[in-house]
């Protein structure tokens, strides 16, 4: 720890004054002890945080974010909307703060120094900053690398301020950096749609909380809601109904969005499963569309032709498929932006390919599934590439009990694969076949596991008891706050395999949400994602400090409530109240 605060000290003197000199110096020493709990904390949890004697100072009337960056758009619309947030919010603390004023004078200016101010917002860019808050002097200042780490600079400023009228902490010092590079959120809107203000509502939420990925699970079975120049028909049949659609100028809005709050927008169209709302437009191109998921019923469920209802898979062996799927990946990649487009691949049902008459006599003539799988990605991954995309594919590909490609043909230059089954065990597989991987583990990370199943007639309910342990899903039990935040995403990897580990991602499957359910069912257990990814789960010690994080992380959910965002509590308001009573051991 020693040497971190060395490091520390060396940074801030090469870019303060003179005066500030004894001020941080101070710091150093201060650091060394162990951390104590504050009278207004930061979420997610700072990498290092100093504030030695916690006082605060009022903001002045006339306080200003001063940016000399006004050609940078997404810059300055997060400046604009953090001076305006200083003094709209009004956050009054569930246990007011203790700490005294530091100085009559009020802090008049935040300054910017963005040492990149071209970085373009993509994987792995950097978002690290620095905040230091001088009351003495009146005058705050947030360095960082790149606009974007100046973004989450502007959170933490934010975070430190409270009341009405507005106070902010005094004499901090904060340097900050994530672990991983990605940590995000899928939301899948083919199920049940999302008008685009409840996306925006959650980009925002997002960026609030320092998660930097919005996984965009656009398409599936049941819907095909994305309207595309070159295949109109898709969203003119598939989707739920006209106003139940996309258009290019509600992606562009939500891209731009996503953009001023340091949020990339990757997109996924699943295929060549998950696609039974493309028959509506091209039946002929699809197997076992439309037909009922269990034909042989439960208790035969090798013969599903889906692992839920609405069928459909796309078929490999139908060259009219690649005219259609090259289409939609074209406007696709014209619409979003970012570097990483996700091609889905998970799910392949052997009965659905089975039940089509063209694959079963590629199958008598000697062929495979896995054949077929390994075709259909032999002439649509390269294309996706041709395109300046990483394909991110779910773990299927490689990992299907049933149906998987040999990982000889798929380039880890130029794939990354999404875990969702298995927990550590696949990350470690998906690792060890030198592919860059994303971790989304239902066990942990499934975000509607816990609330029953959706399907009808489920004669099961009649046995009393009948969904004990599992809460009626196949992933339950509901995943805890505290569940989501314990996961270590790196657990039994080496160091190399570990750098392997991109991030990780929340999901939220819409079988059983909706607008109406949206942000409950998402925060605040995405935030306890946005701090294990951040600055991790453990303190200094390598200790694991959910303990600690439970009462930052109710005050956190009371912040994020008065900003519009409608999480759902963890605990009884008395419990915040009154320390420690609520702990399993005192």
């Amino acid at each position: 720890m020693a040497k971190a605060s060395i490091d520390l000290l060396i940074i801030t003197l090469s870019s303060s004054s003179s005066s500030s000199f004894f001020f941080f110096f101070f710091f150093f020493f201060i650091s060394l002890s162990s951390p104590q709990p504050l009278p207004i904390n930061v979420w997610p949890k700072p990498t290092t945080f100093l504030w030695p004697t916690p006082t605060f100072t009022p903001l002045s009337p006339s306080f200003q974010i001063l940016s000399p960056y006004s050609s940078h758009p997404h810059l300055t619309s997060a400046v604009a909307r953090y001076s305006a947030l200083l003094f709209s919010e009004h956050y009054n603390p569930i246990v007011a703060p203790a700490v005294n004023l530091s100085v009559l004078q009020p802090l008049r200016t935040l300054t910017l120094c963005v040492a990149d101010i071209s970085a373009p917002l993509r994987h792995g860019v950097d978002e690290s900053y620095t905040l230091s808050i001088d009351a003495s002097a009146g005058a705050a200042a947030l360095t960082s690398a790149t606009p974007w780490g100046a973004m989450r600079g502007l959170e933490t400023f934010l975070q430190l301020s409270w009341g009405d009228p507005p106070v902010v902490a005094g004499d901090v010092y904060v340097a900050d950096r994530p672990i991983f590079g990605h940590r995000g959120v899928m939301l899948d809107t083919s199920r049940n749609y999302y008008p685009v203000e409840d996306i925006m509502r959650t980009i925002d939420a997002m960026g609030s909380n320092k998660l930097n990925v919005f996984h965009w699970h656009i398409t599936d079975s049941h819907s095909f809601p994305i309207e595309l120049p070159s295949e109109p028909k898709l969203a003119e049949k598939g989707a739920y109904g006209e106003g139940m659609r996309y258009n290019a100028a509600d992606v562009a809005a939500v891209v731009d969005f996503g953009m001023s709050r340091g949020v990339r927008v990757m997109p996924e169209i699943d295929a060549p499963a998950h696609t039974g709302s493309w028959a509506e437009a091209y039946p002929e191109i699809m197997t076992c569309a439309n037909m009922f998921w269990l034909p042989n019923g439960p208790e035969n469920w090798p013969d599903r032709l889906a692992s839920e209802p609405g069928t459909g898979h796309l078929n490999p062996l139908d060259p009219q498929t690649y005219q259609v799927h090259e289409n939609v990946i074209k406007d696709i990649a014209s619409l979003f932006p970012d570097e990483f487009l996700h091609a889905g691949g998970d799910e392949i049902t052997p009965g659905c390919w089975n039940s089509d008459p063209s694959i079963q006599a590629y199958l008598s003539d000697g062929g495979t599934l896995s054949q077929l799988l390994e075709l259909f990605l032999n002439l649509t991954h390269p294309y996706i590439v041709s395109l300046n995309k990483t394909v991110v594919y779910w773990e299927d590909i490689l990992l299907d009990s049933q149906i998987r490609v040999n990982s000889s043909m798929i380039s880890p230059e130029t794939t990354i694969l999404q875990t969702w089954n298995s927990g550590p065990n696949n990350t470690k597989l998906i690792v060890q076949a030198g592919y860059r991987v994303i971790v989304s583990s239902a066990d942990f990370y499934y975000l509607d596991c816990g609330h029953g199943d959706f399907v009808g007639n489920d004669s099961s309910y009649d046995q009393i008891g009948s969904d004990v342990g599992i809460g009626g899903s196949w992933c339950g039990p509901f995943k805890t706050w505290q569940r989501v935040y314990d996961y270590d995403i790196t657990y039994g990897l080496t160091q190399v395999e570990s750098s392997l580990v991109l991030g990780g991602e929340v999901a939220l499957w819409s079988e059983q949400a909706d607008p109406t359910v949206l942000d409950a069912r998402v925060w605040p257990r995405a935030s306890a994602l946005a701090e294990a990814l951040w600055s991790g789960n453990r303190d200094m010690t390598g200790k694991k400090r959910y303990a600690d994080a439970t009462d930052r992380l109710t005050d956190w959910r009371h912040r994020m409530v008065g900003r519009g965002i409608n999480a759902e509590p963890i605990q009884p308001l008395w419990c915040r109240t009154h320390p420690g009573m609520c702990n399993l051991v005192y």
